[in-house]
C-alpha cells in the first residue's frame, strides 16, 4: 500500500556528494488486476479480449445470455474497489460494430436527440423477458444492464459501451480510438481503468464517479440498540442532495425560479460568475518594446483545474446564510462583497472576473477569489454570505488518482521529471511521432476526465422537453454541487494570476491574452525558454512559471508570430484560442 506523503519518514542527514541530477520517482503502481481484468472488447467473432492478450469465448444467442456470462466464473471480469466502503466494479462489455451487428443492434441510432433505442425495440424485449432491466437513460451509447440486488444474488449489473454509437468521443479519447483493432483497445481501456476507473459514460461522466468511488456515500454500521447492521453515512463524503445557495444556482434551477422572473437576467450582485478566463488585453496598452519582439508563444498550465483541487477545503453540507459576516478565508461559500475599489494593472487581467474586467460594484465571490483580494492588501468587507460550515477537502484523494495517472502516462511515453527545461521542451514536440495510440489516448482520456468531472459537478438541464425552473434528474446526486465546481475554477483562475503577477512585478513581463490555463506572452524567439525568467543560479523564477510534466507546471503551447498575433487583438479575437493554428476550446482543450 502506497503510503500518503506526510507518513513517509524524513532519513537522516547524509555526507554531501557532489551535485547531480536527481532521478525520477518511481511510476505509482495502478490498482492490481482481478479476474480477466474489469472489461473485455467483442470483436465480433464469438470472442471477448482482456486485458493481456487474453482471448474468451462468449455466448451469441442473445444480449442476455451475453450479460449473464459477464456476470459469471467464465468471464471473471472484475474491478477491485478503490475504498473499503466502497463497491467491486461492475464488468464492462465494449461492442464493436461487428459485435453490434452480431446482437441485433443497429449500427446508427434512429433517434438522434435522445440517442436511445425504442422501448419497443427486439433487444430489450429481450432482456425485459430475461428479467433485466435498463436504467432510467435507457439504451443509449452506455447502457447499464442490471437485476436488483437481493441478499441472495448480491449486485448484478454490466455496463456495455456500443462503438459505433460514439461511445468514445473523439475530443476526450482523440481521434480514430474507435477504429482499432479489439484487442488495442482492450490494452487502452484496461490501462486507463487501471489507473482511473473502469469507465461508466463519458470521461465527463467517469470523473465524477471516480469522485465517488473514492470517497463512498455510505458505509456499513452496526447499529447499538438493535444490533443489525445498518448503513451510516461515511465523514467527509458526499452523502445526500443539497440544494445550492441562490448566487451559486445556475438560472434553470428551481430556486432562481422561486426568486425572479424568467427572462430576469441576473446581475453580479444576484450571481455567482466563477468561470475561467478569457481575456485579451487591448492592443493599445502595448509597448514599444513589446512591439519589437517578434513572437507570440503561449504556455499552458499542466492538469490547471485538478492541480487547483489539491488541498483545496470545499464545503460538504448544505450551505448557512449570515448577513454582515467576517470574511474567514478557510471558510468555503460564496460572499457579496465589493473589490471595485482595489487599483489593478491594466495589462494584466483582473483576478476576480473571467472577462478580466475590473468588477464594477459588489457581486458574489467563491472563497479562494476573495482570499486573493485579501493577499492583494484589500480590506475585504462582505455584507452577506453562504458558507458551509461543514467541510473537508473532498477532492484530495481524487487529485492523487488522476494525478498518478497522468504521470504514469507521460512517463510511458518518455516524459518525466528528471528531464532539463530544454529536455522537456523537446520531448513535448517529439513523443507523439513514435508515441503508440493506445497512450496517447489514455492521456487525452485522462485530461477530458479532469475537466469533464469538474463541469459535471454543474450538470445543466438537457432535452427538447425541459421547461426553465423544473427539477431535473441530475440534481438527485449528492455529486451535484455547483459551489465545489466554483471554488475549483476560482482557484485555478487565482493561481494563474498570482504567477502572471510575479512575472509582472520581477521581470515586467505581461501577457497579452489569457484562455482558462493558457496565457501567451511577447518574446523575442519562439521558444518558452527566450522569454521566462530565470535567477542568477539557473532556475526558474520562484513563485512564476515553471517548464516541466507536473500539474501546475507550463508547457509550451504553441508560436506565433507578432504581427499575427496583433492582428487578432485588434479583431477582438483571442490569440491563446488559436496559438496552436487551430481552435483550442474546439478540441475540448
Amino acid at each position: 500500500t502506497r503510503l500518503p506523503v506526510d507518513a513517509v519518514t524524513t532519513p537522516p542527514p547524509q555526507p554531501p556528494t557532489p551535485p547531480r541530477r536527481a532521478p525520477p520517482p518511481p511510476t505509482p503502481a495502478p490498482t492490481p488486476l482481478a479476474g480477466h481484468g474489469p472489461l473485455a472488447v467483442l470483436d465480433g467473432t464469438g470472442h471477448a479480449h482482456a486485458a493481456g492478450g487474453l482471448l474468451l469465448p462468449h455466448p451469441t444467442s442473445g444480449l442476455a445470455a451475453l450479460v449473464a456470462w459477464a456476470l459469471g466464473p467464465d468471464a471473471d471480469l472484475r474491478a477491485p474497489r478503490l475504498h473499503h466502503n466502497g463497491r467491486d466494479g461492475d464488468p464492462l462489455l465494449v461492442l464493436t460494430a461487428p459485435a453490434a451487428e452480431q446482437f441485433g443492434l443497429p449500427l446508427t441510432l434512429e433517434d438522434r436527440r435522445a440517442l436511445r433505442l425504442p422501448d419497443n425495440h427486439p433487444v430489450i424485449k429481450q432482456l425485459t423477458k430475461a428479467k433485466w432491466q435498463l436504467t432510467r437513460r435507457g439504451f443509449g451509447p452506455w447502457p447499464r444492464i442490471y437485476r436488483p440486488a437481493s441478499p441472495t444474488t448480491g449486485r448484478q449489473c454490466v455496463q456495455l459501451a456500443v462503438l459505433p454509437w460514439g461511445a468514445l468521443d473523439s475530443r476526450a479519447w482523440g481521434e480514430d480510438t474507435a477504429d482499432l483493432s479489439a484487442p488495442e483497445l482492450a490494452e487502452l481501456l484496461t490501462t486507463y481503468a487501471a489507473r482511473v476507473l473502469t469507465p461508466r459514460g463519458s470521461t465527463a461522466v467517469t470523473g465524477l464517479e471516480l469522485m465517488t468511488a473514492l470517497r463512498p456515500p455510505t458505509r456499513a454500521a452496526r447499529n447499538p440498540q438493535t444490533g443489525t447492521w445498518e448503513s451510516a453515512p461515511v465523514p467527509g463524503s458526499l452523502t445526500r442532495p443539497v440544494d445550492p445557495a441562490p448566487p451559486e444556482a445556475p438560472d434553470e434551477h428551481p430556486v432562481v425560479a422561486a426568486l425572479y422572473p424568467r427572462a430576469h437576467q441576473r446581475t453580479p450582485d444576484e450571481v455567482l460568475d466563477e468561470e475561467a478566463y478569457d481575456w485579451i488585453r487591448d492592443a493599445e496598452l502595448l509597448t514599444d518594446a513589446e512591439c519589437a519582439r517578434t513572437h507570440a508563444v503561449g504556455i499552458d498550465v499542466n492538469m490547471a483545474f485538478a492541480a487547483a483541487a489539491n488541498r483545496l477545503t470545499v464545503g460538504i453540507g448544505p450551505a448557512v446564510h449570515t448577513t454582515a459576516p467576517r470574511f474567514d478565508p478557510k471558510l468555503p461559500g460564496c460572499w457579496l462583497a465589493d473589490l471595485s475599489g482595489l487599483s489593478l494593472d491594466p495589462r494584466l487581467p483582473s483576478p476576480f472576473t473571467p472577462h478580466g474586467k475590473p468588477p464594477t460594484g459588489p457581486a458574489w465571490y467563491a472563497t479562494p477569489t476573495l482570499a486573493y483580494a485579501q493577499e492583494l492588501g484589500h480590506e475585504v468587507r462582505p455584507t452577506e454570505a453562504w458558507t458551509r460550515p461543514d467541510n473537508g477537502p473532498y477532492l484530495d484523494a481524487w487529485y492523487t488518482r488522476l494525478r498518478d495517472a497522468y504521470m504514469a502516462t507521460m512517463a510511458d511515453l518518455g516524459i518525466t521529471p528528471s528531464l532539463t527545461e530544454s529536455e522537456f521542451l523537446t520531448a513535448m514536440t517529439t513523443y507523439k511521432e513514435n508515441a503508440p495510440h493506445t497512450s496517447t489516448a489514455v492521456l487525452s482520456a485522462i485530461k477530458s476526465t479532469v475537466k469533464g468531472g469538474i463541469g459535471k459537478l454543474r450538470e445543466r438541464p438537457q432535452g427538447a422537453a425541459y421547461r426553465p425552473g423544473e427539477a431535473w434528474p441530475a440534481l438527485e446526486r449528492p455529486t451535484w454541487r455547483p459551489d465545489i465546481r466554483a471554488a475549483v475554477i476560482s482557484t485555478a483562475r487565482v493561481n494563474m494570476h498570482r504567477k502572471m503577477r510575479k512575472l509582472a512585478t520581477e521581470a515586467g513581463l505581461h501577457p497579452i491574452a489569457v484562455l482558462s490555463d493558457c496565457a501567451v506572452y511577447l518574446s523575442d524567439g519562439p521558444s518558452p525558454l527566450d522569454f521566462l525568467p530565470h535567477t542568477p543560479e539557473g532556475k526558474p523564477l520562484p513563485g512564476g512559471f515553471r517548464l516541466g510534466v507536473s500539474p501546475g507546471m507550463v508547457k509550451h503551447e504553441g508560436t506565433q508570430p507578432l504581427l499575427w498575433a496583433v492582428q487578432l487583438l485588434d479583431q477582438h479575437l483571442n490569440p491563446a484560442r488559436h496559438i496552436k493554428g487551430h481552435d483550442a476550446a474546439a478540441d475540448g482543450e
